[in-house]
C-alpha cells in the first residue's frame, strides 16, 4: 500500500512534474481521500497513506506556485469501485453501505483541476464529514472509524429492528 499511495505517486510526479515545471504549465492531479482526516482504525496504514498524499499535495502547490503548475488533491469518500473488495472489507459496514459514483468523483476532481483548485471533496456528504473531522477528537475518529470497519461489522447493515 505505502508503495502504491506513496512511493508510486511520488515517483510518477518527480518523472513528470520536473518537465512541466521547465516548460512553465501542468496539471497534477492526486488522489488522496477524505480517510485521511481520521485515525484507520483496521485501515491504519490506508488512512495515514492517505494523509500522506494530502499534506504532500498542498506543500507541492506552495512550491510550484507562479510556475505555471497546478497542484489539486481530490478527496473522496468511499467510492463504488473493487476496492472494498480487495481490502476485504465487504464483511464490514463501509463495505455494505452505498458509495459515491466512480464517474461523479472523477468529473468533480478533472474539473477541480482544469480550474486550479488546490483540494476537492467530492459529495456534500463526504464535506459534511470531513468539516466534523477537524473538531472531534482523534480518539473519538477512532473508535468512529472502528465502527465502520471492523471485521464483521456489517452482519446487520440494512436489516431492520
Amino acid at each position: 500500500m505505502i508503495d502504491t499511495n506513496i512511493t508510486g505517486t511520488l515517483d510518477l510526479i518527480q518523472r513528470v512534474g520536473r518537465d512541466m515545471r521547465n516548460y512553465g504549465d501542468g496539471k497534477i492531479l492526486i488522489t488522496g481521500s477524505i480517510a485521511s482526516f481520521m485515525p484507520g482504525t483496521f485501515q491504519a496504514v490506508y488512512n495515514a497513506s492517505k494523509s500522506f498524499l494530502d499534506s504532500f499535495s498542498f506543500a507541492l502547490r506552495a512550491e510550484l506556485k507562479d510556475t505555471g503548475v497546478t497542484v489539486t488533491c481530490l478527496m473522496p469518500g468511499a467510492t463504488e469501485t473493487d476496492f472494498f473488495e480487495r481490502a476485504d472489507l465487504m464483511d464490514t459496514k463501509i463495505g455494505q453501505e452505498k458509495k459515491d459514483d466512480p464517474a461523479m468523483v472523477a468529473k468533480t476532481g478533472f474539473d477541480a483541476m482544469m480550474k486550479g483548485e488546490g483540494d476537492v471533496v467530492s459529495g456534500w456528504h463526504n464535506k459534511l464529514q470531513s468539516a466534523i473531522a477537524n473538531i472531534i477528537p482523534s480518539g473519538i475518529l477512532a473508535e468512529q472509524h472502528r465502527k465502520m470497519t471492523e471485521p464483521g461489522s456489517g452482519k446487520n447493515v440494512g436489516a431492520s429492528r
